[in-house]
């Protein structure tokens, strides 16, 4: 069954609905725990040894298992049923939504009214163009992308997003879809315990659910959440209202920040680099370091870099890259991450990666204790499912 998320803006839908959202969050479950255990014991127990046999070598990269394994049935079927489960998210959660608009315009315009109460602010600017990357496709097939809207339903793409993604992490990623905020926070807080910032940004923030988790490790602290998507900014500062997290929503192109030099103490991202360019990425370094103060952090969660990777994780991870609309992802792992850093000015030594447990799955206890340990790849970092590790890297200013 589908939880339903901790906010007054979730839309459960009637009995049907309800259903429909269900098996496509156990569906999704099915394909990324069972499906793809399956496939990946076929590999090593079948196609691995043929090419091996035939070639005298086994695949030495991601792009060599997935042309061995295109011709594969149960890969063919894996990725027949992965594409169109990722379509079914989308389809099970448009209808509540529809239904539920007027309600939700009139929830959104109610919380609104609480920013004196709680804090937080919305800031658009129209001159904030959708960039292509965003305008041109459909995103994780997301029907209208992060720019959905209409005149009856100016937030959808945040709606959108928000139970989408709920129903397509089947319970992975926290109650409140926070979970990668909340873990890479206490990671910061635990590792540097006398870091105390005073002013976070989060690019890309979709619909805030990271930078609230943010707020609430740093709760003395500023939290700006940028992102170019009004629908997106609409719904997320209602959504942070509703559970009383005073955060600050600006329509903000992460190329080109408009903070002042040396103004900001942490610059965090969610999964968002990979579906810039490469020329954007080097974009959003260099303005990561322009606003970071001396001693300030750069931290982006990502995917792991395919050069950590076996080559089969390698084109395990990439497969979104050729079946789910997007384009830069596998681009952005095959870069040098320490290059990328290095390029926009963070020097070698102050260079870092983490791979950090989920901080809402375990007591506060454990993840300080798991912490201690020396983490390392496999074929759990950074991939939905059973027994997840979040990847991150980064640099101190």
């Amino acid at each position: 069954m589908t939880a339903p998320l901790q906010h007054d803006l979730y839309v459960r839908g009637d009995r049907e609905q309800a259903a429909k959202q269900s098996f496509v969050t156990g569906l999704r479950a099915f394909v990324l725990n069972d499906m793809a255990g399956a496939m990946q014991q076929r590999y090593t127990q079948q196609v691995e040894p043929r090419i091996v046999r035939e070639q005298g070598a086994a695949p030495a990269s991601g792009p060599e298992v997935h042309r061995a394994m295109k011709t594969d049935d149960l890969f063919r079927f894996y990725s027949s049923v992965r594409y169109n489960a990722q379509e079914m998210v989308w389809r099970s959660t448009l209808r509540p939504l529809a239904d539920a608009a007027q309600a939700l315009n009139a929830q959104v315009d109610e919380l609104s009214q609480r920013t004196e109460q709680v804090g937080g602010s919305l800031t658009l600017n129209d001159a904030v163009e959708l960039p292509k990357n965003v305008a041109a496709l459909d995103v994780h097939l997301a029907p209208g992308s992060y720019g959905n809207d209409t005149a009856q339903m100016p937030w959808l793409a945040g709606a959108l997003y928000d139970h989408g993604l709920n129903v397509f992490s089947f319970g992975a990623m926290g109650a409140n879809l926070d979970d990668i905020g909340q873990s890479f926070a206490h990671y910061v807080k635990h590792r540097y315990p006398d870091f105390t910032p005073q002013h976070i940004v989060d690019l890309g923030c979709t619909i805030g659910h990271n930078s609230c988790a943010w707020k609430q490790a740093y709760p003395q602290a500023q939290v700006t959440a940028i992102d170019v998507a009004a629908p997106c900014l609409r719904y997320g500062h209602a959504r942070a209202l509703s559970q009383g997290v005073a955060v600050d929503f600006e329509q903000m192109n992460a190329t080109d920040l408009r903070f002042p030099d040396a103004s900001v103490d942490v610059v965090f991202s969610s999964m968002f680099l990979h579906e810039l360019s490469v020329k954007d990425i080097r974009a959003v370094m260099r303005e990561a370091y322009r606003v970071l103060r001396p001693g300030g952090l750069m931290l982006h969660m990502e995917l792991p870099p395919n050069d950590e990777l076996t080559p089969y994780d390698a084109f395990y991870l990439d497969w979104d890259a050729y079946y789910n609309n997007e384009p830069y992802y596998k681009t952005f792992r095959d870069q040098d991450f320490a290059a990328l850093r290095e390029e926009a000015g963070f020097s070698r030594e102050k260079l870092f990666h983490a791979i950090v447990p989920q901080y809402t799955y375990m007591s506060p206890d454990a993840f300080a204790e798991a912490l201690t340990q020396d983490a390392a790849f496999d074929d759990k970092t950074g991939r939905l499912a059973d027994g997840i590790q979040w990847y991150g890297f980064g640099a101190w200013k």
